[in-house]
């Protein structure tokens, strides 16, 4: 049998990575994990790909402005 595994809210994602300075534009799902795009208050660009159950960060890039 397969675990169960509850998923974090798309919501919850962007209020804890808003809480870090980041202004989300969009949110999405892709190969099951969470990738969120943003901008910071400097136009620095943020992509970063989330585990959907604990929304810990696997990979972040940012391009600086």
């Amino acid at each position: 049998a397969v675990p169960f595994v509850t998923v974090q809210t798309p919501r919850a994602l962007q209020q804890q990575v808003e809480a870090e300075g980041w202004r989300v534009t969009r949110i999405r799902t892709k190969d099951g994990c969470y990738r969120v795009h943003a901008r910071n208050d400097k136009g620095d660009r943020y992509e970063g790909t989330f585990d959907p159950a604990t929304l810990r960060p696997m990979k972040i890039e940012i391009e600086y402005d």
